[in-house]
């Protein structure tokens, strides 16, 4: 059976800067795998390979044993961006952002359909938005804009999910709302890779977890790949040796 992600040994450059450099992941359907490194990692350029939005310099990446390309068409993939990459003043309602993942099933046309319109409404009572449906998407809360992605993912009907950095700027009950969600999501099957700075709480959420620095380091259990000895690969033993002073 092939996996829901399978990139191998992927290089991109931008001009001359390297930002992966022969890296390799493989995740199977039904699991959630975090994704650890520090700023500049290659972390947002991985998903963007991912997705197709970036073409390697070399390595090849397959979702389910077919191209990004064909995975965005058939709406089998969502991808939730960081904050900072989204038009937040863009004049869409938190009901028109969800219903674009439903565009993929809707032909030329864009109109949707009944069917679209129980997606939408679905998706949206499972992420706790409902209430907020008509609200433009930027007078949303940090927490509740990504929800909202979500459910974006949600109404889509995706079986690969990318998410860079769902938790940042987020409030507790809506790191609480998507963790549960994405658990959801991956006992129905469907593959989770998601970045996360909040090592913390990645080993309950997440089945396994990927370092990366440039190039995959690390790939397994969560509790083996945060321990602080790997840890450093990726960050720096100064940095760890801050991060414990802290706790």
């Amino acid at each position: 059976m092939s996996a829901a992600i399978d990139v191998d040994s992927v290089t991109v450059n931008y001009g001359d800067v390297p930002a992966l450099d022969g890296a390799t992941l493989r995740l199977n359907k039904g699991r959630i795998c975090g994704l650890v490194g520090m700023n500049g990692s290659g972390k947002s350029t991985l998903f963007k390979a991912i997705m197709g939005l970036v073409k390697p310099d070399a390595g090849t990446v397959t979702i389910d044993g077919g191209s990004p390309a064909a995975a965005r068409r058939s709406g089998a993939i969502s991808y939730v961006p960081q904050s900072e990459d989204v038009d937040w003043h863009f004049p869409l309602s938190v009901h028109e952002v969800v219903m674009m993942g439903r565009y993929g099933h809707m032909g030329m046309t864009r109109r949707p359909h009944k069917k679209d319109k129980l997606a939408v409404a679905e998706a949206l009572d499972r992420v706790e938005l409902s209430d907020f449906a008509q609200r433009q998407i930027g007078q949303l809360s940090g927490g509740q804009r990504k929800r909202a992605f979500v459910a974006r993912g949600i109404a889509q009907g995706a079986t690969t999910l990318l998410l860079d950095e769902p938790f940042a700027g987020v409030d507790k009950r809506s790191e609480a709302t998507i963790c549960a969600l994405l658990k959801e999501l991956a006992a129905d099957g469907a593959a989770i890779l998601l970045s996360t700075h909040d090592l913390h709480a990645l080993p309950e959420l997440a089945d396994e977890a990927v370092l990366i620095m440039r190039r995959v380091l690390m790939h397994g259990d969560p509790a083996v790949v945060l321990q602080p000895e790997n840890l450093a690969l990726a960050f720096g033993l100064d940095v760890m040796k801050r991060n414990e002073m802290a706790l």
